[in-house]
């Protein structure tokens, strides 16, 4: 009898210790664990394939990875690839709700996510998700997006092809456009060897916007000459092994087949340049001009 009354004191010191003490964390029957730290559950709720709209915190144990403090799209619910993953989580929030769900990081970078080097394989280490939902963007939503944009997107390219048309024929350019819409002026026919896959090439080469400003150089006095002049960086030609660089495709179709000690000015159509991109100097869907010289091909 006594023996009884220790075990169940015992029993009871642990229960109040774990009551006590306990995280608060619920676990899913395939095994992600959570915590809703705010519900509302008369709001909408996140359907298969929604995106969803808010702030994240991703850390690894105790290290932030990444923070999205401002909201934004953060996050697509979709299937499970393992037992315990983020996704079915994902599907029980509702707007407004905010909540952390753990996933093991083993299970994560067996996928091949890159984690930072001071994960550790094998010691149950955890990635956290706190997520706080603001908005949700349907299947539906998305799709509407999608087919807007595409439009919009095809009404740009044929308004730049007219813009394109009419800068080459105020620049005296003697070239047609290819089925891609690209321009290849050949200035200068150079008697070398082509430039074609696997080859050394090295290329003088000036880009500018249609408006005329330079956006990079190979050439030192034409740098100084438009205020972009950079000590830190060589002046010289533009050295790479053909096919094993990432260019941009205007650059890259217009220069291959063409032999070295060829002049060359590519008139290049946003689309195959750097799209939607917005790097700085360079605005979202800009067409570009290079003004090119291949030194030499081996």
């Amino acid at each position: 009898m006594k023996k009884f009354f220790r075990l169940f004191a015992a029993l009871t010191l642990c229960a109040s210790f774990l009551t006590s003490c306990g995280d608060g964390f619920k676990t899913t029957p395939n095994g992600l664990k959570y915590k809703f730290l705010e519900t509302n559950k008369d709001a909408q709720q996140v359907q298969m394939n929604d995106v969803l709209v808010g702030t994240c915190t991703l850390k690894l144990n105790d290290s932030v990875l990444r923070s999205v403090t401002t909201p934004d799209r953060i996050l697509m619910a979709s299937e499970n690839l393992f037992k315990g993953d983020l996704p079915e989580g994902l599907l029980m929030m509702h707007i407004g709700d905010k909540a952390i769900f753990v996933v093991e990081a083993d299970s994560v970078a067996a996928l091949g996510m890159q984690l930072p080097p001071f994960y550790k394989a094998g010691t149950g280490m955890k990635l956290y998700y706190e997520i706080h939902l603001t908005d949700i963007i349907t299947q539906e939503e998305m799709n509407e997006e999608r087919k807007n944009y595409m439009e919009n997107m095809e009404q740009m390219h044929e308004a730049e092809k007219e813009t394109l048309a009419q800068y080459v024929s105020e620049k005296g350019i003697k070239a047609s456009p290819d089925d891609d819409g690209l321009y290849i002026a050949v200035n200068k026919k150079g008697n070398g060897p082509k430039v074609e896959i696997g080859r050394n090439v090295a290329i003088n080469y000036t880009g500018r916007l249609l408006d005329g400003r330079v956006f990079d150089t190979s050439i030192e006095s034409v740098a100084k000459e438009n205020n972009i002049y950079d000590s830190n960086r060589p002046y010289e030609p533009l050295s790479y092994r053909v096919g094993e660089m990432s260019l941009i495709r205007g650059w890259e179709k217009g220069v291959i087949n063409q032999p070295a000690g060829s002049k060359l000015t590519l008139v290049i159509p946003s689309a195959l340049a750097y799209g939607p991109q917005d790097l700085g100097i360079i605005p979202p869907n800009s067409p570009l001009v290079f003004d090119i010289e291949i030194v030499s091909v081996k």
